[in-house]
């Protein structure tokens, strides 16, 4: 996990409350919520994910896919595209919603960049990983996606942004078996303004359908992502999340999951 905070990170850099300013003074960030698969695949690179990599001495170089959710700032900074070009001409795989594609294009002018638009149902093979993308209840000016991304040891969801589950995520996961689902919940006990994200209890009812649907089983490890300060305090938070099964991470943990029967039912 290179990030596992909201957009505006935890702390909130302008926030009073003891929930920052203690944060702050114990010198604990969490930045924008981005992840290394492999050390091949990225998936959401906000403008952050490059100095996330490099804090922990870990190279983008070797990234050859890319998988963006959606256009909103905090997952994707197309800038990306440019600095890279200053350096590699290596292939790169560019996978996203419309919004998204339509967003990277501006930045490159020809280069050795293949840009592939999904949209909810639709599934794309990547090198030794297939990914499925599944519909996010998201207002991103434009479609935003979640990903059911199987590689060649383990299955994972990508679940951010995203409320409730919205219609069409139950059948497109039938009978795919999640070794690792990572899963925003962004305002701990406040309600979701938006209905665009979750928060504690609407966490815990996606996790429960989940394992009412088979995806998820007792082996499942389910890590909670895109936490803001709407959170109760991290002691606090990590506790209430044990008593669902699920768990959070600092920014730069690495995870390792799943085994060679991992599968994505395509």
């Amino acid at each position: 996990m290179l990030g596992t905070g909201s957009s505006d990170g935890w702390p909130n850099a302008w926030c009073p409350k003891p929930c920052c300013t203690s944060l702050v003074e114990a010198g604990i960030v969490r930045t924008q919520t981005s992840a290394l698969i492999d050390r091949v695949l990225l998936v959401d690179p906000g403008g952050e994910a490059p100095r996330q990599a490099l804090r922990q001495n870990i190279s983008l170089a070797g990234v050859r896919y890319v998988l963006v959710s959606h256009v909103h700032p905090d997952h994707l900074d197309p800038a990306f595209l440019m600095h890279r070009s200053w350096v590699t001409s290596e292939p790169l795989t560019v996978v996203g919603p419309k919004p998204v594609i339509d967003a990277c294009r501006q930045w490159v002018k020809g280069g050795n960049i293949t840009f592939v638009t999904v949209t909810a149902g639709q599934d794309v093979v990547l090198g030794p990983y297939r990914v499925r993308a599944l519909p996010a209840n998201h207002e991103a000016h434009g479609e935003a996606c979640l990903y059911a991304i199987a590689g060649p040891d383990a299955t994972i969801l990508w679940g951010t942004d995203t409320g409730p589950w919205a219609k069409g995520v139950r059948p497109m996961l039938a009978g795919t078996t999640l070794d690792l689902v990572l899963l925003e919940e962004t305002f701990g006990d406040s309600p979701d303004p938006t209905g665009g994200h979750h928060n504690l209890a609407s966490f815990a009812t996606a996790v429960g359908q989940l394992r009412e649907w088979g995806s998820a089983t007792a082996t499942t490890d389910i890590v909670a992502v895109h936490l803001s300060h709407h959170n109760p305090p991290p002691e606090q938070l990590y506790l209430r999340l044990r008593d669902l099964g699920a768990r959070a991470v600092p920014d730069g943990t690495p995870i390792v999951a799943g085994g060679p029967l991992s599968s994505l039912n395509l």
